[in-house]
């Protein structure tokens, strides 16, 4: 397992897939899991799941659903530039902490 890092992205985020099959769609993230570095993002990386029949479902069926990404594979979407950007720590005069584009400035 890698080294846990500080993850910059959150829940509800709007992100950019920077890698793989789904390079270049835009969604929003749906659930971190920052012991793993990686991140659930919606309509993103689908998966089918064979479900085998049970007492509640007589007949089996194949589930869609959305696997985990890396995190690295997604990059936050500015609204202003249409594009990933990549983000900084900034600290405001009242000691509160935001998240910045470093290119921009804009906050997140």
């Amino acid at each position: 397992m890698s080294a846990k890092t500080k993850m910059r992205i959150k829940k509800n985020d709007k992100v950019i897939v920077v890698t793989g099959k789904d390079k270049g769609k835009v969604a929003e993230v749906t659930k971190v899991i920052p012991q793993k570095n990686r991140v659930i993002v919606a309509g993103i990386n689908m998966v089918s799941k064979h479900q085998r029949p049970n007492a509640q479902n007589q007949k089996g069926s194949i589930i869609r659903k959305e696997a985990s990404l890396d995190y690295s594979n997604v990059m936050i979407y500015s609204e202003k530039e249409s594009k990933g950007v990549r983000l900084g720590i900034k600290e405001k005069k009242d000691k509160k902490v935001v998240r910045v584009c470093r290119k921009t400035g804009e906050e997140f």
